[in-house]
């Protein structure tokens, strides 16, 4: 399923720190760690977790978030079925970093191994 531009558009206006305590609570739900996630945030866009902090105080939308990120080399490796999009079809690159992340995060929450998650 291609993104039409209207659900490029929204993606891009998403503020990260309205769907950050999402990704907590999803991967606490299942048994992860908050540290973990955190692992998964730095590996895919090098932002330790003081920068997450200024980044969620900031109310950065997902454009200034990516924009600022240094995306990790191998998060091409990343593949699947995420919200009903098939990952590697994704033709915008914002929505497809996003879409990476959200992957990511899923995986966590599905108790993949962490060698696995980070693609090592």
């Amino acid at each position: 399923m291609k993104t039409t531009p209207e659900h490029d558009k929204k993606i891009a206006r998403i503020t990260f720190s309205s769907v950050y305590p999402h990704y907590i609570t999803k991967v606490e739900k299942k048994g992860r760690t908050k540290e973990e996630l955190h692992q998964v945030i730095e590996w895919l866009t090098g932002f330790d977790i003081e920068k997450v902090n200024e980044l969620i105080d900031r109310k950065v939308t997902f454009k200034t978030f990516f924009e600022e990120a240094t995306l990790n080399p191998n998060s091409n490796l990343i593949t699947g079925v995420i919200c009903g999009y098939r990952i590697e079809e994704i033709e915008t690159p914002l929505t497809k970093q996003v879409r990476y992340l959200d992957k990511l995060v899923d995986e966590l929450a599905k108790g993949r191994k962490m060698e696995k998650i980070l693609r090592e």
